[in-house]
């Protein structure tokens, strides 16, 4: 066999080699896919916040058609939750299905009806009737709560902290104090969560929408006390996930009934149980203090951020990390702290800690730029940090300013009038902001194997989840120019557990980590085929395993950043705020597919829109649930909602990385929401402080907001 180098693939767009399939139906997701004897599971919720299950009244339902099992605390396969899973933390207990009669949420599940049919599972389980003895719930969340919080270690240090806070404070010519606040946010994918189980020859296979085969295996492997080798999950397509699509409750629940009746068993959550079993992003209250000499420079940031989490299980939101990155400060303090609540578990929601941290940290800015007197993007640049700023560490590449400079001269920002209030289009008060974004550039141990078949084309198999970000077209693109070989001969399997271990999709590592793995096989492969070489009928095969290459980094600040725009109009009559244009520059490594990397940001933009005017989830403090848990009740952006919205980048390759890839899942919405708020500032002179800027905000604020 001949490998000759081809045409660079990265770097070049490249429609989706999946898109065919997609569009026409070919690609089945997870409910899609038929099993013969294939059962359906119902989950059944509490209607209660806080209580006990004191009895459930089984015997009608289980007479009713079709409907095989009714799966409860009293008759459930007992699990084992006494273990540190994949990510360093013991399972959240929600996962834990009927191992108990307590009730610890609204929504908890209580029971799964099992039955020959969806519709019949459905009408079975809402006629299940569970009697309570219900118990007083707090799921009352607010800056108040303060003293109920206390700081918890996640996937950053609880607390940072450098420097005299107080004593640079009040050396400080200005100081902006002020309290930010971020609502409760939902992810809704496209695609809902759903699992099919089945025993197989004596394993467990999972078909399933997730974001790691691997994280779902090794978690099921551990709950249900089997050998790691006897699990198999596989999830070929899935329509989004955005931090929820790990390890949940319906998975759980199908591998439970599928060991009782010894039949495949689906079940598939609608959209309202997503509301309660499929994670969140938790409410924020926020403090930041900025102190700065009357030039602007930095003195003290100190960033304080609370978040809910269940009375069972401990999820940090990490909003004060976002400011760890950012800007330099002689004092700088920072801290994440939790609330335990009478609510389901968040969980990582796309940028987790970043998304709502920029909003206060990047306001707080725009804050101390109008009380300096000095421009919010020269603000930013003259407190530039050389090394990070509470590490000491360097920065693998920093091209903040580069974003900065690139897009205020696209954006027009030279011919903007600083003061607030004072361009109008008619009825409609105008006006521009701007933020800073940062999110970290991680890469975590991956194995890969690459085969040279007899026909001339190239099998990458590696663990990777395609979660609509384009993740197989990309990892083509990576292992064709690995090879030397257009991207026609090469063909990437993902999605299996039985690929082996490997990164899961998530905190915009997946790609990164990925294609240094796809690379190191393939490069091996390459260079061990001679020319001409005969291939045997089962090919040869190269694995790779980066762990040893990716331990051996040195440490370093690695971050992908972008500076975002963004123009606004405002009806001072009806309160209606919309988004007329923004554009997003961003340094985030080297981009293997421009195609679908601007789908990305643009969407990550899109979403930062929908946080900054529309997203809110609110509980009935009276019930503990959530009003309007659908998509009538919690609005979204939609098309008429979004305007041009224009993303791109400047060229940042990551000079440790084999590819010079960072991410860019996430980087799209930080920031996003602190631009459309900035803007708003800048058209009306009145701050707001508290997401969504809704119209109702906008009439009744006479001051700041």
């Amino acid at each position: 066999m001949t490998t000759t180098a081809a045409k660079g693939s990265v770097g070049t767009a490249h429609t989706r080699v999946e898109g065919r399939d997609k569009v026409t139906g070919a690609a089945r997701y997870a409910a899609e896919i038929p099993f013969a004897e294939l059962a359906h599971g119902w989950l059944v919720l509490s209607t209660v916040a806080r209580g006990r299950v004191r009895a459930l009244d089984t015997e009608p339902v289980l007479a009713m058609p079709g409907v095989l099992t009714v799966l409860h605390h009293h008759n459930a396969p007992r699990i084992d939750s006494d273990y540190i899973g994949l990510l360093g933390v013991p399972p959240d207990p929600s996962v834990a299905l009927f191992q108990h009669d307590r009730v610890v949420h609204m929504g908890w599940p209580v029971a799964l009806v099992v039955a020959e049919t969806s519709e019949q599972a459905r009408e079975a389980a809402e006629a299940l009737v569970v009697h309570y003895d219900q118990e007083p719930h707090d799921v009352a969340f607010s800056a108040e709560r303060q003293t109920d919080g206390y700081p918890v270690d996640g996937h950053a240090p609880g607390v940072m902290e450098k420097g005299d806070l107080e004593a640079q404070l009040a050396s400080s010519a200005v100081v902006v104090d002020a309290e930010y606040t971020t609502p409760e946010e939902h992810h809704n994918p496209m695609e809902p969560h759903a699992a099919t189980a089945l025993w197989e020859g004596g394993r467990l296979e999972v078909v399933d929408s997730n974001q790691g085969t691997s994280w779902v295996a090794g978690e099921l492997a551990n709950l249900f006390s089997l050998d790691p080798a006897s699990v198999r999950v596989r999830s070929e397509h899935v329509g989004g996930g955005f931090g929820s699509k790990g390890v949940r409750s319906h998975q759980v629940a199908a591998v439970m009934a599928a060991t009782v009746l010894q039949r495949p068993v689906r079940v598939v959550m609608t959209r309202r149980q997503m509301f309660s079993l499929a994670g969140y992003r938790s409410p924020t209250a926020q403090r930041v203090r900025l102190g700065a000499d009357a030039d602007g420079r930095l003195r003290a940031l100190e960033h304080q951020s609370l978040n809910m989490t269940s009375s069972v299980h401990e999820f940090v939101e990490p909003s004060a990390a976002a400011s760890r990155a950012m800007y330099d400060a002689d004092a700088h303090h920072t801290a994440s702290r939790i609330v335990r609540l009478d609510v389901p578990t968040p969980t990582w929601m796309r940028a987790p800690g970043e998304a709502p941290g920029s909003f206060a940290l990047e306001s707080a800015f725009d804050e101390l730029a109008e009380r300096c007197g000095i421009d919010p993007i020269e603000l930013r640049l003259r407190n530039e940090p050389a090394v990070g700023p509470v590490s000491g560490l360097p920065f693998s590449s920093r091209n903040l300013i580069a974003c900065f400079r690139e897009g205020a001269r696209r954006f027009g920002w030279a011919e903007r009038d600083p003061r607030p209030g004072v361009r109008r289009d008619g009825r409609w008060l105008l006006g521009t902001g701007t933020a800073a974004a940062s999110f970290p550039a991680g890469a975590m141990p991956s194995t890969a194997a690459v085969t040279a078949e007899a026909d001339g084309t190239f099998t990458v198999g590696i663990n990777a989840a395609d979660i609509g970000t384009g993740a197989r077209t990309a990892l083509t693109l990576v292992a064709a120019d690995a090879l030397g070989v257009p991207t026609d001969r090469v063909r990437v399997r993902i999605g299996d557990s039985d690929l082996g271990p490997a990164m899961i999709a998530g905190g915009s590592t997946g790609t990164r980590s990925w294609a240094w793995a796809v690379t190191a096989a393939a490069e091996e492969l390459r260079q061990s085929l001679a020319p001409g070489a005969d291939i045997p009928p089962e090919g040869i095969t190269v694995r790779s395993n980066t762990a040893e290459a990716i331990g051996a980094l040195a440490q370093k600040e690695r971050h992908s950043f972008g500076a975002q725009f963004s123009e606004v109009a405002v009806d001072p009559a009806t309160g209606e705020v919309r988004v007329r244009r923004m554009l997003g520059i961003f340094a985030a490594g080297r981009i293997v597919n421009p195609l679908t990397a601007r789908n990305q940001l643009v969407g990550g933009m899109i979403w930062g829109v929908s946080m900054a005017l529309h997203e809110e989830a609110v509980r009935d403090r009276a019930t503990g649930g959530l009003y309007g848990a659908d998509l009538a009740g919690y609005h979204v952006a939609a098309h008429a909602d979004i305007p041009h919205i224009e993303a791109d980048w400047v060229d940042d390759p990551d000079p440790d990385d084999p590819v010079g890839i960072k991410g860019i899942g996430e980087i799209g919405i930080v920031g996003a929401a602190a631009a459309v708020a900035n803007a708003v500032w800048h058209a009306t002179g009145v701050r707001h402080r508290h997401l969504p800027i809704r119209p109702d905000r906008v009439l009744m604020a006479g001051g700041d907001a």
